[in-house]
């Protein structure tokens, strides 16, 4: 993929369409995996498709010396990530999983402005973030109205699993962004995968839910998905647009995610639709305008 600013946006756009879809078939895998499991197939399998991809290629993997990054990195995004996700959603409703995540921007853009010459936040950029998380509010607060935490620890600790992840990705974001360079975005992509991965399979393994794995054809086709689509493709093109595009643009897909997510459950669950649906989707990309400029 050329390094040009039209092959960023094209791999920004893939995430918010394929990562928007990964909420409905964590869900539906769900249904016979363990949550940790998910996430450890998931990312287990696509690091080692891709890094044999790239070896069938004959292009070299990341020098040995960058390995224990690429381990950190793959340890907060991925294990803390993509697990905190699985299991949070185990207990949350869609809505409020949505509006945790979206969340996302606020930690990714607060952690980049930290870092040592990290991007400087401008006040119209906090702007766009807040309009973006009111468009999110509005898109599944009717959905919100039927939570309760009261007397429910398993609801506070979805909210606290999928917070950390939050945290997790956030970090290791603008770690990604300092301890690698573009030309290796495909073989640092494999290895934090896989390095992510195998600490979620051990974490499964002490969490003893290997002996509640089965599979149906639905909780199957979902993880092949997630594997392919989920891992494989859409964490490349986010590897490639958060080394492309500032981190206060990238972060914003989780803006989008909902609004795919919520379409879906229109069109292939049936949910019901609601005009406050385009009001929210308007206001959601009039945030992400206002961080674009």
């Amino acid at each position: 993929m050329p390094s040009t600013p039209r092959a960023a946006w094209i791999a920004w756009a893939a995430v918010c369409l394929i990562w928007g879809t990964t909420y409905l078939a964590i869900k539906v895998a769900l249904d016979t995996i363990p949550p940790f499991l998910i996430s450890g197939l998931r990312c287990t399998i696509g690091g080692a498709v891709l890094l044999a991809w790239l070896a069938a290629r004959g292009q070299p993997l990341p020098v040995r010396a960058a390995w224990p990054h690429i381990a950190l990195q793959g340890f907060l995004m991925l294990t803390l990530g993509n697990g905190g996700v699985a299991w949070g959603e185990q207990y949350l409703a869609s809505g409020l999983t949505a509006v945790l995540i979206a969340t996302s921007p606020f930690w990714m853009v607060a952690i980049e402005s930290a870092f040592p010459g990290g991007e400087r936040v401008r006040p119209q950029q906090w702007l766009g973030v807040a309009v973006g998380f009111a468009g999110i509010v509005l898109l599944v607060g009717p959905d919100l109205s039927t939570v309760s935490l009261a007397g429910d620890w398993h609801v506070v600790a979805g909210i606290v699993s999928l917070q950390v992840a939050c945290i997790g990705w956030a970090v290791a974001s603008s770690l990604t962004r300092r301890r690698t360079v573009s030309r290796d975005v495909l073989g640092v992509a494999a290895m934090q995968l896989l390095f992510g991965g195998v600490i979620l399979l051990a974490v499964a393994t002490a969490s003893g839910e290997w002996p509640r794995l089965s599979f149906t054809p639905r909780t199957f086709a979902a993880l092949a998905y997630l594997v392919v689509a989920g891992s494989i493709v859409a964490f490349a093109a986010y590897s490639y647009a958060l080394r492309h595009l500032p981190v206060s643009i990238v972060s914003m897909y989780t803006y989008v995610n909902p609004v795919i997510a919520v379409a879906l459950g229109t069109l292939l669950l049936g949910e019901p639709f609601r005009l406050s649906m385009l009001v929210a989707v308007a206001v959601i990309l009039a945030g992400i305008a206002l961080v674009r400029r």
